[in-house]
């Protein structure tokens, strides 16, 4: 077995950094599908995705192979760093839109990725359209917060490793997940869709 294959991606980029490009191959490899999933969901145009999936890996290696890395056990999050930085660059670079604010209060507390109910074949129909309606309308969320809505539930990330990744504090990560549930509340009153799983 491939000694490579058991190293964790800490150890990999060790390897990659003195020189060992089958450890940055494997690093890629490992890693490639969720922080393309992640860049996809923020940007939401393919060819533009791969723009920036190409850019963050050019500053990986670039990081890399000046040694601006330091091992901490976290690899994934550095390069989720490094990619929210590039996808912020490149909404800098368009003149992004600005934070939608929305006007009522509320909570996140009934919303969540991992409340799949067991039940017939209707409750499931019912659960699954409910889940694509819930994705559309985040789609329609301003990047920032389908950021860190895609984060905290499609990746199970910490408010505290969404804070670190995007560079805020964590009062700003929990402002924008509130600000992100009061839109998709919104939306979804204004387009009659029920966001409840039965």
């Amino acid at each position: 077995m491939d000694i490579l294959n058991e190293m964790t991606d800490e150890q990999l980029a060790i390897l990659y950094i003195e020189g060992n490009n089958r450890a940055f191959d494997l690093l890629l490899q490992r890693n490639q599908t969720k922080l393309f999933s992640y860049i996809m969901f923020v940007v939401r145009d393919q060819d533009r995705a791969d723009d920036i999936f190409q850019e963050t890996f050019v500053k990986v290696i670039t990081k890399l192979q000046q040694r601006r890395y330091a091992p901490s056990g976290k690899f994934a999050a550095w390069l989720m760093r490094i990619a929210h930085n590039v996808i912020m660059d490149s909404y800098r670079d368009q003149k992004s839109q600005n934070i939608v604010e929305p006007t009522e209060d509320n909570d996140l507390s009934n919303i969540s990725s991992h409340d799949i109910v067991e039940g017939n074949i209707e409750n499931e129909y019912v659960n699954a359209q409910v889940m694509t309606d819930v994705t559309r309308i985040m789609n329609l969320l301003p990047p920032t917060q389908r950021e860190v809505v895609f984060m905290r539930f499609y990746q199970d990330m910490s408010f505290k490793e969404i804070a670190q990744t995007t560079g805020v504090s964590i009062n700003t990560a929990l402002g924008r997940m509130r600000y992100a549930v009061l839109n998709m509340r919104r939306m979804a009153r204004e387009n009659h869709v029920i966001l409840q799983l039965d």
